[in-house]
């Protein structure tokens, strides 16, 4: 099998949309984000802001990509969901989770601004909006809400009575630096560029000199490392403990998109490094695939095996091949593929499985639930590394 060729690529993202696309619509609006492996819904109600985005993001892609109307116009109505209901005037924010059309959660997170301007950028690029506008009101949101000019960086929440929380992260903001790379793609304004590279400097070299030059994820108010959170629960949803090799690799691929619209070697040797470091620590040699979590002393601190770690690196992986023509990244690409096509991915129903254990036994019947999966991760990286083998659709 070759994994790396257009027709393969194409073909798998056409089956993962496939998984979706039957029951993806919610009768009472936006979106179903729960799915069992059999593609049946459960929880219904339940619909949580950064699936609601991330579906958006993959519908307008797949209609760009594929050229089907019918894609545009599922994203069309996410995208009128997250305005007129995840979005409350009476609150000025997002609601985080909902019950139905009830906010449950209205605690505004910089993770969940960094997929709603995703979200419109991906919109935009697929020609859903014809306004920048919307992109521009996000960025100010977060100017407002969330940038912390003395650190050149974001901070991640604030509660509903509007209190900022001492924590601090890199999650979200690298997810943000990959928002503004997709707005800057989508609109041109050097603004979202240049801020991209703030965060990508202050995170991935700033920071990273702090713990042995690798990111680690939780830092206290002054962006020191806070080597303590959730020690006890390196298996967080959201904010586990550990090196995380997933992240690693994943601000690879914000590095390397980075160098595509503003060159610099310093963007080339830092992701190479990452990747590097990250594949050797966290490769399963005896079961497959990249573990989850590592502790600064090299050990395995959660040895699960995640669908979106292994998409994010064999798409860093080839991003890293492209970039510098050396043999070990397509190899690395293939053998993530490989481990993915014989454990990971559902060939029975479509789409990948979340999260298996070491031994690649599963844990649930549960494919895809609001807030931890909708397939994202795997699009994205079979779409990045569409656009670097020259997929016109994605030039």
């Amino acid at each position: 099998m070759n994994f790396y060729t257009q027709d393969f690529l194409l073909n798998h993202c056409q089956k993962i949309i496939d998984f979706y696309t039957p029951n993806v619509l919610n009768s009472q609006g936006g979106y179903n984000q729960n799915f069992k492996d059999d593609g049946s819904v459960f929880s219904a109600d339940f619909k949580q802001l950064v699936s609601s985005t991330r579906i958006i993001v993959n519908y307008a892609t797949a209609g760009q990509v594929f050229n089907r109307p019918d894609y545009l116009e599922i994203a069309k109505l996410g995208l009128s969901y997250l305005e007129n209901v995840h979005w409350r005037s009476d609150s000025n924010g997002y609601a985080w989770t909902l019950d139905g059309d009830a906010p449950t959660d209205m605690t505004q997170q910089a993770y969940g601004y960094a997929f709603v301007l995703l979200a419109y950028a991906a919109c935009k690029k697929a020609g859903i909006l014809n306004s920048t506008a919307p992109l521009k009101k996000v960025y100010d949101q977060l100017e407002e809400r969330f940038w912390l000019a003395d650190q050149g960086l974001y901070a991640d929440e604030i509660s509903p009575e509007g209190v900022l929380s001492d924590y601090r992260g890199q999650n979200a903001n690298m997810h943000l630096c990959e928002a503004m790379l997709a707005a800057f793609e989508a609109t041109q304004d050097q603004l979202y560029l240049k801020r991209a590279e703030t965060i990508a400097q202050n995170i991935a070299f700033r920071q990273a000199a702090l713990t042995d030059n690798l990111i680690w994820e939780h830092y206290q108010t002054d962006f020191q490392p806070d080597w303590q959170y959730n020690k006890d629960d390196p298996k967080n949803l959201y904010r586990p403990w550990g090196f995380q090799p997933g992240h690693q690799t994943e601000w690879s691929k914000l590095l390397l998109t980075l160098h595509r619209h503003s060159p610099n070697q310093k963007w080339v040797d830092q992701a190479k490094q990452l990747f590097v470091r990250a594949y050797e620590h966290a490769w399963d040699e005896e079961q497959g695939g990249l573990i989850y979590g590592f502790s600064p002393d090299g050990k395995w601190c959660d040895d699960d095996k995640y669908f979106w770690v292994q998409a994010e690196s064999f798409a860093a992986a080839a991003m890293l091949f492209e970039a510098t023509g050396e043999q070990q990244f397509i190899n690395a690409y293939h053998a993530l593929w490989q481990y993915s096509w014989d454990h990971m991915v559902d060939h029975k129903y479509g789409a990948w499985f979340r999260v298996l254990r070491r031994d690649n036994t599963k844990y649930s019947d549960e494919k895809s639930a609001a807030g931890a999966k909708c397939d994202y991760h795997t699009l994205g990286a079979c779409f990045e590394v569409l656009r670097g083998l020259g997929l016109p659709a994605l030039q």
